[in-house]
């Protein structure tokens, strides 16, 4: 997989462990939570948190299978990147948020987004 040099350029992409293509570039935010300064009128007095959901997505090229309509209707589902700096990605329950997508037909490309309450790095 990986030398210990590389640190980006392949990124493999599976949800329920059904390989998808990927075109272009794929990101992600691991679950954690949202922080917000709270002033006073005589100083700052902290902050608040509030869970911030996971987010995994990707530009991705269509082909005869899997097929979008799967993608568009995922829910509950685990993604999984492989990334070239030799980190795994994983995604659990998570559903596909936005509107539904759509593809490029000169090109067959694609963008999604996945949401849940548990992305991890490994």
């Amino acid at each position: 997989m990986a030398s210990s040099n590389q640190i980006a350029g392949v990124m493999y992409a599976t949800i329920d462990g059904t390989a998808y293509k990927v075109s272009g570039e794929g990101k992600y935010r691991v679950s954690t939570e949202k922080r917000e300064t709270l002033p006073g009128q005589d100083g700052i007095h902290g902050y608040s948190a509030m869970p911030q959901p996971g987010m995994m997505g990707w530009k991705g090229r269509d082909s005869s299978q899997p097929m979008i309509a799967a993608l568009n209707s995922a829910d509950n589902v685990t993604v999984m990147f492989e990334l070239a700096n030799g980190k795994t990605i994983v995604g659990r329950n998570m559903w596909r948020t936005g509107d539904p997508i759509e593809v490029a037909t000169e090109d067959a490309s694609f963008e999604v987004e996945f949401e849940g309450p548990d992305v991890s790095e490994h």
